[in-house]
């Protein structure tokens, strides 16, 4: 069993959602991002999604925007970020872990090269926005034969039949968009995310995932009530950047975004009743 799938097989035994944190690879700087992301499972991350830097990342918001550009500017690259994941992965091999970006820096890499290496480093799936599924067998097949899950991503705008493609073939988990738009721009309805997970669940033969929107606590904890799990992006990184620019020192910027982290999970794991142990129900 995958460690995603894993992640969520135990995660539905214990009848909750998963907290799922994003952050921007080499965001401030490479060695910063290293202890962010090693801080993140500690932190109460069920599964990390780790962004690959691109220059042109357009569904994404202002503040994951300025993320890949402090993150370019300090060197940065999609090999670098592999070996931040190997890294990563020297002290920890349970959390599940997929890398969200572009094709581009995939595509320069090559992507038989790119798939064999994330592998190796211990990447986990694969979330690649600009490439729809009608396009993504140049990077499935080769992903699935490394044991790479490539997770797809639904939208409000996906009808009936558009749902019917994003589920064939897709791996992992299927991300929900819950707004129209980039990352970080607007807030979600909640009836109106409630009401399409329901008619996503019905079809979907993996677990349902709510990002885009979710900011505070208080937002997570009611996405995890009817979701299999949440993200928070912006908000982690628009509180890396404001660190950043006030000059605190990185163990600083790495304790208060762990404390940030810490208290969405919390919301995450208090949003539905404690499981029974014993029952069945």
């Amino acid at each position: 069993m995958s460690r995603i799938a894993q992640c969520f097989a135990e995660l539905a035994l214990a009848r909750r959602a998963a907290f799922i944190p994003f952050i921007t690879a080499g965001d401030p700087d490479a060695a910063t991002s290293l202890e962010l992301l090693k801080s993140l499972p500690a932190a109460g991350a069920d599964l990390i999604e780790l962004g690959v830097p691109f220059s042109d990342p357009m569904a994404d918001g202002p503040a994951i925007q300025a993320s890949s550009q402090r993150a370019l500017k300090a060197g940065i690259t999609l090999a670098k970020v592999l070996g931040l994941v190997r890294e990563f992965r020297k002290a920890n091999q349970s959390t599940p872990l997929v890398l969200m970006g572009y094709f581009n820096p995939i595509h320069a890499m090559g992507v038989e090269r790119f798939v064999k290496d994330a592998a190796a480093a211990g990447v986990d799936g694969l979330i690649t926005v600009d490439l729809p599924p009608e396009e993504d067998v140049v990077l499935r097949v080769p992903a699935k034969a490394a044991g790479l899950e490539v997770v797809r991503l639904a939208t409000p705008t996906s009808d009936e039949e558009r749902l019917t493609t994003i589920l064939g073939n897709a791996g992992g988990f299927l991300y929900y968009v819950s707004v129209a738009g980039v990352t970080g721009t607007k807030t979600y309805s909640g009836d109106d995310v409630k009401a399409a997970l329901a008619r996503v669940r019905a079809r979907a033969q993996i677990p349902v995932v709510v990002g885009f929107g979710i900011k505070t606590p208080e937002q997570a904890a009611e996405i995890a009530r009817f979701a299999d799990g949440a993200v928070v992006g912006s908000a982690i990184v628009a509180r890396i950047a404001e660190r950043d620019a006030e000059g605190v020192a990185p163990a600083r910027i790495v304790a208060d975004v762990t404390a940030f982290c810490q208290s969405l999970a919390t919301a995450v794991r208090a949003a539905r009743p404690p499981a029974v142990l014993g029952s069945t129900s």
